[in-house]
């Protein structure tokens, strides 16, 4: 989609579909977000100056937080899981999708 001809308005109404999209445990449309709209809301001349550009870069900031935040709790929860998953015995298995063979 080529976003500039789109209004203002249509951006920042864009932005906020993106950014509430991400609660419904979509943390790439966070993601999408923040790539797609970051020119317009930090780049593009005196953004200051219009409305619908201050509301376009407070999705943008937001959506950025909350990627950010869903990949650390991700990667957290990877190496929690990678380095106890022996431990916590057929509870662990049930929770995986392959399950090793072999010795621990």
């Amino acid at each position: 989609m080529d976003l500039s001809r789109k209004t203002d308005v249509f951006k920042a109404d864009l932005s906020r579909k993106y950014f509430l999209g991400g609660f419904a445990l979509l943390p790439f449309l966070w993601l999408i977000n923040v790539v797609w709209f970051f020119r317009e809301a930090f780049c593009s001349g005196d953004v200051s100056a219009n409305a619908e550009h201050k509301r376009i870069r407070g999705y943008v900031v937001k959506s950025l937080v909350g990627c950010v935040a869903c990949t650390g709790a991700l990667i957290a929860w990877i190496v929690v899981f990678q380095t106890h998953r022996v431990q916590w015995g057929p509870q662990a298995d049930y929770m995986s999708f392959i399950i090793p063979v072999g010795i621990p």
